[in-house]
């Protein structure tokens, strides 16, 4: 699964409509997510930095809600946007999530063990628990 990465709200108007997870690396404006939600009306959620994610309003908030976004908080570690536009959740992640939940683990358990074996966000993690229980691309 790709991780579309964003550095400048001026990057908004290239992306693509098949767009289903955008990381903000910027701080960005209500306007700035509503454009997003324009462009990417696919898009499932928006991942924000911790110190971004206390700014969004909670209109914001509320319009994503009803949009059906998920706000996802975090960062993408270890990633350059200057080699490549998308951080890469690899299928091992997936397999992973799938062997300890076949182990019986509870999900917060699955959160914390896989949150310290990927570096991956609570939020994130949370989310594609949910959001990906079929065979990753």
């Amino acid at each position: 699964m790709r991780i579309r990465v964003v550095s400048s709200k001026e990057e908004i108007s290239s992306l693509g409509a098949g767009e289903k997870i955008i990381h903000l690396a910027f701080r960005p404006s209500n306007k700035d997510i509503f454009a997003l939600v324009q462009s990417c009306p696919n898009v499932k959620a928006i991942h924000i930095p911790s110190s971004y994610i206390k700014t969004i309003s909670n209109s914001t908030k509320m319009f994503l809600d009803m949009q059906g976004v998920a706000l996802l908080e975090g960062d993408v570690w270890g990633h350059r946007k200057d080699i490549n536009e998308y951080s890469e959740i690899k299928p091992e992640v997936f397999d992973r999530m799938q062997q300890l939940k076949t182990e019986g683990l509870s999900e917060s358990a699955i959160l914390d063990r896989l949150g310290r074996e990927t570096r991956l966000s609570k939020d994130l993690l949370k989310f594609l628990l949910k959001e990906k229980p079929k065979k990753s691309k």
